[in-house]
């Protein structure tokens, strides 16, 4: 292991829980490095978490241990599992947050989390994260054997989510939705580049959002006028609209859920 712990949560940080969390790593591994993806997850929204748990985890050293915690069940008897996958540790809920990641990579062994011997004691009914999730991750991190924790799981009884991929209209257009809005109002879809490249071929794309029609895909954020609104690959390598200087959820009125659709330009084949 690297000793490297990542946290990704939808606890924000405005109360004490993500600094508690640390303080549970630290007391079991205090020569942990911990990291922070994001305690910005919108309360309870899994989809919007394997998205990111997907984007991120893969950029870490092999060895990592990942702690996701989104967990709208928390205190009921859904399972926490540890699921060791190409190198990496991941321990999180069964809710189906695991989603994208067993969809793109084969799973090594799923550990249900039952020893309470490396639990904290006692063990609250509403803070998970930092009874179990944390001083696990601390352990784990330090080298304990992961097959100490809990019982064998077959990555087959996971829970999965029912996320909703892009698809073909009858008219033809390739149709996505918002999953995601970054903290500059860029709206992040679904729709993979590699889902463009297939579609449109040598065609340029023609991407709508409401009303609104953008031809082609910007190289840069920079890439329409100031305060104007812009198509572009994101660093997840996904679709996203934007706005040079500005928001485009502000300017498009733009929730998670909207559609968006790419079209190939008229006249194009």
């Amino acid at each position: 292991m690297t000793n490297i712990i990542t946290l990704l949560t939808d606890f924000g940080t405005t109360d004490e829980y993500v600094g508690v969390m640390k303080g549970a790593i630290l007391s079991v591994n205090p020569s942990a490095t911990i990291v922070d993806i994001t305690h910005h997850v919108d309360p309870q929204d899994l989809i919007e978490a394997t998205y990111l748990l997907l984007a991120s985890y893969p950029h870490f050293p092999k060895g990592t241990v990942h702690v996701i915690v989104v967990d709208p069940g928390v205190g009921t008897d859904r399972a926490i599992v540890a699921v060791n996958v190409n190198g990496h540790m991941l321990i999180a809920p069964d809710n189906g947050i695991l989603t994208l990641v067993l969809e793109n990579q084969d799973v090594d062994s799923v550990i249900r989390l039952e020893n309470a011997a490396y639990f904290m004691a006692p063990v609250s009914q509403t803070f998970h994260g930092r009874d179990i999730f944390a001083p696990v991750a601390a352990h784990v991190a330090k080298g304990l054997d992961s097959n100490k924790l809990g019982t064998l799981m077959d990555p087959e009884d996971l829970v999965r989510l029912d996320v909703h991929k892009p698809y073909l209209s009858k008219a033809g257009e390739l149709v996505g939705s918002i999953i995601s809005i970054d903290r500059f109002g860029n709206l992040i879809t679904n729709i993979a580049s590699k889902e463009i490249e297939s579609f449109c071929e040598k065609a340029t794309p023609c991407i709508q959002i409401g009303r609104n029609r953008m031809a082609g895909l910007s190289q840069a954020y920079e890439g329409a006028a100031p305060h104007r609104p812009l198509a572009i690959i994101g660093s997840r390598g996904y679709l996203e609209i934007a706005v040079n200087c500005g928001s485009a959820e502000d300017f498009f009125d733009g929730e998670k859920g909207d559609i968006v659709k790419v079209s190939k330009l008229a006249g194009a084949p």
